[in-house]
């Protein structure tokens, strides 16, 4: 299980105005358990890409990275942890919002 602890939001701004939507950068901090396969003595973080558009959101991708050194973690989330990711950003995409 997934324990989120802090994150930041960012809208991504279309320079070309060619993409549908607006994507938001997520940088997630996450705790895990000793035993699970994620875990690292550095901490871990989530970035996630995510869609919010008029008929649909989305997780457009993710990727995992130790906190300390920023390396690059070549695991996936289970689908219960990819879900809970997800509906963390559906809730909070607004934070990153450009009026």
């Amino acid at each position: 299980m997934l324990n989120f602890t802090a994150y930041t939001v960012d809208q991504i701004k279309d320079a070309f105005g060619i993409l549908s939507g607006q994507r938001y950068e997520f940088i997630i901090e996450i705790e895990v358990e000793e035993d699970d396969e994620l875990y690292t003595e550095n901490g871990i973080y989530i970035r996630a890409l995510y869609l919010v558009d008029e008929e649909k959101t989305r997780l457009l991708k993710y990727e995992l990275f130790e906190k300390a050194t920023d390396r690059y973690i070549e695991l996936e989330l289970e689908d219960d942890e990819l879900q809970a990711v997800e509906n963390f950003c559906k809730e909070h995409a607004q934070d990153g919002a450009v009026n």
